[in-house]
């Protein structure tokens, strides 16, 4: 039996120079990119051969959205799709219908696809995309697209993609609110064993966020909105090599509205069902010591989530009690700051509550 690179230089000589380019190689990370257009290359007859084969098998014609006759085959036409490995041709039925009604070319095989009429790159390529200019600047997003499909993408076009599915996702979230404001519970994220028993912790703040004046434009005066953001985590246990348990991320979500808390509400409880705040071993509200935030938990999460000040808040409370109870300019008034601090971090507030009620 041939090995791999004789059945590859067998099959289809004009790869040799693909093959040899990964051979000639001599780091590990030199092969494995010199490896990425060879491997595209083999990827993209596999799928058009899949495709080709799903073509010919038999079409169930739909009726025409005009007359509700049955439609006729027309033949084979091309249909080309830029993907992750680069362009993929194949050629699919399609079908008009027989009375002649004004309505455009169907093709079945592209429904089953999830392929909309004169989408010219897939869905795969748009959520890569999408996902990278989360991190990097849109011309960035382009360039690395470029080297993963050998296809030229524009950061214009980055953009686009972003934008509609950031249109899709308030679309969805919008018809979504309404059901909730009705009681009906959205069904919950399918998450891994390890992390459904972790607990789950919940927190909001808010955020000035600079925006551009003019739409596309730097020129002007920067306007500062408000925006509230919620964060919903949660956190397991990791042990370490010397046996020291330490407390580690496992699944972070996260919602976020321009405007009030009042606008959050309806999003972060939402969004708590989903995460599976119903059925949590254990449920904190960690927030600053705001009256609105806690106004929140009593709302939504009273009967679920135990509350709790952040350390960083609960810490510049604590030092205005200091302040005014010992005087801040002192060095007692900083002593017994120093000391209650350290006693809430570590979860022993009897005696700082103690201090507090004496004074």
């Amino acid at each position: 039996m041939l090995c791999l690179n004789d059945s590859i230089r067998y099959d289809d000589p004009s790869l040799q120079r693909l093959l040899s380019a990964v051979e000639e190689t001599h780091t590990l990370t030199a092969r494995l990119l010199a490896v990425w257009p060879l491997a595209r290359t083999l990827a993209i007859p596999i799928v058009e051969s899949v495709l080709a084969a799903r073509a010919q098998a038999p079409t169930c014609w739909p009726p025409c959205p005009t007359c509700g006759t049955p439609l006729r085959s027309k033949g084979l036409a091309t249909r080309q799709v830029t993907s992750l490995f680069g362009p993929l041709r194949w050629r699919r039925r399609v079908g008009r219908c027989p009375h002649g009604c004004d309505s455009p070319l169907v093709a079945p095989l592209d429904v089953e696809l999830g392929l909309q009429p004169y989408q010219r790159r897939s869905g795969a390529l748009h959520a890569l995309g999408c996902a990278l200019a989360v991190c990097v600047p849109f011309a960035t997003a382009a360039q690395l697209l470029g080297w993963d499909s050998g296809a030229a993408v524009s950061p214009r076009a980055v953009w686009g993609w972003v934008q509609r599915a950031g249109g899709q996702a308030m679309a969805t979230l919008h018809e979504a609110l309404p059901a909730v404001a009705t009681g009906q519970r959205p069904p919950e994220e399918p998450r891994a064993e390890a992390v459904t028993n972790v607990p789950l912790v919940l927190g909001a703040d808010g955020v000035r966020v600079p925006f551009r004046p003019e739409g596309g434009q730097p020129r002007g005066k920067t306007p500062w909105g408000e925006g509230k953001v919620g964060v919903l985590a949660r956190l397991g246990q990791h042990r370490t090599r010397p046996g020291q348990g330490v407390t580690r991320l496992a699944q972070r979500r996260l919602g976020a509205v321009l405007g009030g808390s009042e606008a959050l509400k309806a999003r972060l409880g939402r969004e708590a069902v989903r995460q599976g705040i119903l059925h949590a071993p254990r449920v904190v509200w960690l927030s600053e010591g705001a009256r609105g935030w806690w106004h929140r938990l009593e709302e939504r999460f009273a009967g679920h989530a135990t509350g709790i000040v952040d350390c960083y808040h609960a810490a510049h409370n604590l030092w205005k009690g200091a302040a005014a109870w010992l005087d801040g300019r002192t060095t007692q008034a900083r002593r017994w700051f120093g000391w209650a601090r350290h006693r809430l971090r570590h979860g022993q507030p009897d005696g700082v509550l103690a201090d507090l009620a004496e004074a």
